[in-house]
């Protein structure tokens, strides 16, 4: 049986010919990631073990983005060791307050990923960059320390789920409903230490921000990586972004998936993670009695891109936040909130009652920026609805796209904007 676009390219990076499902390999890495919550630990091992330097100052990015500005003395302390770190092995990609941005978001928009690529990063939804039509991986802490100092990390072969993209999205849905959708239907571990491949005609309907959004997700059904078919979109985005060579891997007509699912995407509606999972989905229509809630947060890896803002700002333009209700608008990186705050998106935002932050993960992990109290209930854009994800544990989060947490915001209810 051939391969697909996952084991095309392991193998390429490890100089084999051809790899299968379940193999143990060693693969050379284009890029490691890591931020200032996980590669503190990756440094202490770095040392631990007697590595003195890195083994490409240029392929290592280091982005302080979790806590950052520093929240608090440790967090500070975390900041400290790794901008010293960064100085110290001359790492070319460090972003700091004032340049960074949450990591994969920033990592795309300044090129440091292409299509082909290899990449494995210290956070868990690395495999946001099979958007672009490469293999991105989470790695724990050690491996990111091996990755840096060695350039090489160990991979199982996973194999694959093929999901068949046709049609195109109507209304206000978007890549978020789809990708929930799908963890919906299959669960949060459905595709486990497997590769979700997304093709068909209907990827030209996605957007690039639809796209990573999705891949940024695929962890959430339990993949090892999510990739795209790379296409004109893709190739666009990067044109611009991308100065080096990188090489573009297909499937091969004969690859073996474990399953085939078709996805229509015209018959995707807006749809709604509620607790305590996020394979626990409805969509809009099908909650039947009204939600209230707290606080709305926009922004994060999942949904804090241009795109997600300007969803966001149609929707609140002209209305009002909800008495009651904290809306925490986050853009993405310092490109996004710039270009935002030129197409008067940050006055929209202001005037409706929302506040905005500069960039950072912030509330998504439960960090700062909008902590949820015992009993509170929130609608947020970000990837994971876990027990005491974003505060207390007795509280409530509900994963939507930036349409629906807009007008939710509004509504003090989950709704979507035609509800208003």
């Amino acid at each position: 049986m051939g391969m697909t676009m996952t084991q095309k390219i392991l193998a390429a990076h490890a100089g084999k010919e051809r790899v299968r499902a379940g193999e143990l390999i060693s693969a050379k890495l284009d890029m490691v990631l890591g931020n200032d919550i996980t590669s503190p630990v990756a440094i202490n091992e770095f040392y631990k073990y007697g590595f003195e330097q890195v083994f490409d100052k240029e392929k290592i990015s280091l982005v302080m983005d979790h806590f950052t500005p520093n929240k608090d003395i440790k967090a500070a302390t975390q900041a400290k060791q790794c901008r010293d770190f960064a100085a110290k092995m001359e790492i070319v990609n460090y972003y700091d307050v004032g340049q960074m941005g949450v990591e994969h978001a920033l990592l795309p928009e300044k090129g440091l990923v292409a299509p082909g690529e290899l990449v494995i990063g210290a956070d868990s939804h690395t495999c946001t960059y099979g958007a672009l039509g490469a293999f991105s991986t989470g790695v724990g802490s050690t491996d990111m320390a091996a990755g840096m100092a060695q350039g090489v990390a160990w991979f199982k072969v996973p194999s694959a789920i093929k999901f068949n993209l046709k049609g195109k999205l109507t209304g206000y849905a978007s890549g978020k409903d789809v990708i929930l959708h799908i963890i919906g239907m299959i669960g949060v571990d459905g595709a486990l230490y497997k590769s979700m491949e997304f093709s068909g005609e209907g990827l030209s309907s996605l957007s690039m921000d639809d796209r990573l959004c999705m891949a940024n997700m695929a962890i959430e059904a339990g993949a090892k990586n999510g990739i795209f078919q790379v296409d004109d979109v893709v190739l666009d985005y990067v044109k611009d972004k991308v100065h080096r060579d990188f090489q573009v891997y297909e499937a091969e007509p004969d690859a073996e998936y474990e399953k085939v699912y078709d996805i229509d995407l015209s018959q995707i509606k807006p749809t709604v993670a509620f607790p305590h999972l996020p394979e626990n989905t409805k969509t809009v229509e099908e909650i039947k009695e009204p939600v209230a809630i707290d606080q709305v947060v926009i922004g994060s890896c999942t949904n804090g891109r241009l795109s997600d803002l300007v969803a966001a700002a149609q929707v609140l333009k002209g209305r009002k936040v909800k008495k009651g209700v904290r809306a925490i608008i986050i853009p993405a990186t310092q490109k996004i909130y710039l270009e935002a705050m030129k197409m008067g998106l940050l006055e929209t935002f202001i005037e409706s009652g929302c506040v905005v932050s500069t960039p950072t993960c912030g509330p998504c992990l439960g960090g700062y920026m909008g902590i949820l109290a015992k009993g509170e209930r929130a609608v947020a854009t970000t990837n994971r609805n876990f027990v005491g994800r974003m505060g207390h544990p007795e509280s409530e989060v509900y994963l939507a796209s930036p349409a629906v947490a807009a007008a939710s915001a509004v509504a003090g209810v989950i709704a979507t904007p035609d509800q208003l």
